[in-house]
């Protein structure tokens, strides 16, 4: 069995429950409204001389909050009810982003404004209908805002300003991100892809002169030496670092154009993926310091790590070991700002001298549990088949109940994407599960980011098989482990992990109950109907339906419904723009049909992900009531 304590989490090396440490004590229970609390949003902190900006989002409100850090502490900024969210590709990124005077934001309407750092006070500097904003970047020199627009399903690099109004700097690619600039203005880079990719498949990078008057001039592609997907430029003064896959892995390169040997220079990093599948715009994994010097995320076995390396990445040292995953990197004079996550705390915001690897919190951070302690991840690995069949990691909790049963109960998560991941980190809903006597599982299956190119691009052609298999084999490998009780197996999964449930059950009967959060039941529908970011990511899954017709058949659940015997409980929110609602309808009408009796559970004021807090209560005890039914059923 291999099954060990997550490197950064503290875990036991037992697989036992971890329960309380005092024996005289009672574990609070933790409530489903206590597991849908406010938390710091990953993906949206931005420093500058101004200060340190982030977003929180707060359920009770429904909205983003803008923060920053004051001289008394953390600190609401801007108008009241202010809710701050970009909508470029559907997943939005890059909401915000720091200048010399204040922050510039998008609003939920898309609409670019700028807040000033000292009263507060919001200018709205753009008035567009049926756009969308994101991917911001400051350009302080020109006291303006670079952007990724998206206008009637078109996309262009801009630049807005108070004065200035919109420039569009480039148009012409389907798709464009990550902006950077150099430090004095007058050098930038981007990422661009076209159709039908993702930007995890296949994406170009991009450079050109900033003139004074704000233009580009000499505008031009660098080519990989092999296809790849490229991510998050950065200078460090006339230096450009990006990270490209076209080695296995995404890993850090130095541009060279006058370079003997090609124009990509490696940097001496170790074969791990420094950054994970770009979903969103705006991430940053990797930052050039101040005095020279980079700090970079590395992801080891799914556990992401931050190392400090010298200019030319070696020599270097693991900072912050205590959290498991960082976002957001920036730097402002002598300090290191980022997001991170821990198994033992909620999301913090983190300050982090380099010169003495001290780490100070800035907001967020506190203890998850009021006291008590949390189910941990464990990290296991799946050893492979096959050749076919590789070694597939997760992470599993126990359950932390007084009295836990020996073994429990499982429920296996399947994360969304397909081509995202699972992490180490503190999520309030698996340890609501584990007070109530279940153990969790999430699995990176095939697919998932961060395990390299090879991993990522396995589910080609195989979704709702790879995936599929690859969830049995952790269920029946943990049961196996006696960690688990093999009569009483749960699956659950939301967005595209949802899909892979339904197709899982299709396939077995290895599990006792089943949950789909707004999961994909039409594949094909999904394909005319779904975003023009997406637009060509079906065909990458399932192949061109022209050329497999029978494989879309086999792998539509809709098609398979009457093939479940398994009781199946849905969520569905009814303003879903990404699977539409008639997905989750028409399977349920196909599976009662065919006899069965599926739950659901309907939102009418949801959409992709539910985002008020009496919404995500609700689907927590209602979860929770079916899960019980079907463990005495």
């Amino acid at each position: 069995m291999r099954i060990t304590p997550d490197c950064s989490s503290g875990a036991d090396v037992s697989c036992a429950p971890t329960c309380d440490s005092d024996p005289g004590r009672q574990p609070v229970l933790l409530s489903a409204e206590d597991a849908c609390a406010s938390y710091i949003q990953r993906g949206a902190l931005s420093v500058s001389r101004a200060g340190v900006f982030w977003l929180q989002t707060e359920p009770a409100l429904g909205i983003t909050a803008l923060w920053h850090l004051t001289d008394q502490g953390p600190a609401r900024l801007g108008p009241q009810g202010l809710s701050i969210r970009s909508r470029v590709n559907g997943y939005g990124g890059g909401a915000l982003a720091a200048s010399d005077l204040g922050v510039f934001v998008v609003s939920e309407d898309q609409q670019i404004h700028f807040i000033d750092r000292m009263d507060g006070h919001c200018q709205q500097l753009t008035e567009e209908r049926g756009v969308a904003y994101g991917g911001l970047v400051a350009d302080p020199t020109r006291h303006r805002v670079l952007a990724v627009r998206e206008r009637d399903g078109q996309q262009q690099l801009v630049a807005v300003g108070p004065e200035q109004g919109i420039q569009i700097l480039h148009c012409g690619q389907d798709f464009y991100g990550a902006p950077a600039l150099s430090d004095d203005g007058c050098h930038i880079a981007w990422v661009s892809w076209q159709l039908p990719d993702m930007p995890w498949l296949r994406s170009e990078l991009w450079t050109a002169v900033v003139t004074e008057s704000g233009w580009l001039r000499g505008c031009e592609t660098w080519p990989t030496p092999s296809e790849a997907s490229v991510q998050q430029p950065v200078f460090a003064g006339d230096t450009l670092r990006i990270l490209s896959d076209h080695g296995g892995w995404w890993q850090p390169w130095r541009l060279d154009p006058d370079g003997i040997n090609g124009d990509w220079v490696t940097c001496d990093v170790p074969h791990l993926d420094h950054a994970n599948a770009p979903w969103q715009l705006g991430e940053s994994h990797h930052v050039s310091l101040v005095g020279g010097g980079w700090a970079r995320v590395r992801y080891c076995n799914g556990t992401g790590e931050l190392w400090l390396l010298d200019q030319d990445g070696r020599q270097g040292r693991r900072l912050a070991p205590t959290f498991s995953d960082f976002r957001d990197l920036c730097s402002v004079g002598a300090e290191l700002y980022c997001i991170a996550r821990s198994s033992r705390r909620l999301d913090a915001v983190l300050a982090i001298n380099p010169g003495t690897d001290q780490v100070r919190v800035v907001a967020g951070g506190e203890e998850a549990m009021k006291g008590n302690s949390p189910a941990l991840p464990q990290n296991f690995v799946v050893p492979a088949g096959s050749a076919s069949e590789p070694g597939i990691q997760g992470f599993f909790y126990s359950p932390t109940s007084a009295e836990p049963e020996n073994p429990p109960p499982l429920i296996l998560v399947a994360h969304g994407g397909p081509t995202s991941a699972a992490y180490p980190v503190f999520n309030p809903h698996i340890q609501f599960w584990c007070q109530r006597g279940f153990a969790v599982a999430e699995v990176n299956y095939r697919g998932s980011s961060g395990f390299g190119r090879q991993f990522r691009l396995a589910l080609a052609g195989r979704w709702g098989e790879a995936d599929v298999e690859d969830m049995e084999r952790a269920a029946d490998y943990l049961a196996e482990c006696g960690l688990v009780d093999g009569r009483r197996l749960f699956i659950q999964g939301r967005s595209s992990g949802g899909y892979t449930v339904l197709m899982t059950l299709i396939a077995s009967r290895r599990f006792a109950a089943g949950a789909s959060m707004y999961g994909v039941t039409d594949p094909l529908r999904l394909r005319a109907a779904t975003h023009r970011f997406e637009s060509g990511y079906l065909d990458w899954l399932l192949g061109s339906p022209h050329q497999h017709p029978e494989r879309w058949h086999a792998r539509t659940p809709l098609h398979q419904a009457g093939r479940i015997r398994t009781p199946m409980i849905f969520f569905q929110g009814g303003q879903d723009q990404v699977v539409v609602p008639e997905q989750t309808r028409a399977m349920i009408a196909m599976m009662q049909a065919a006899g069965l009796s599926p739950e659901l559970h309907w939102f009418d004021d949801e959409g992709h992900g539910f985002r008020q807090r009496t919404s995500q209560i609700t689907l927590l005890e209602r979860l929770l009531d079916f899960y019980q039914r079907a463990s005495f059923s």
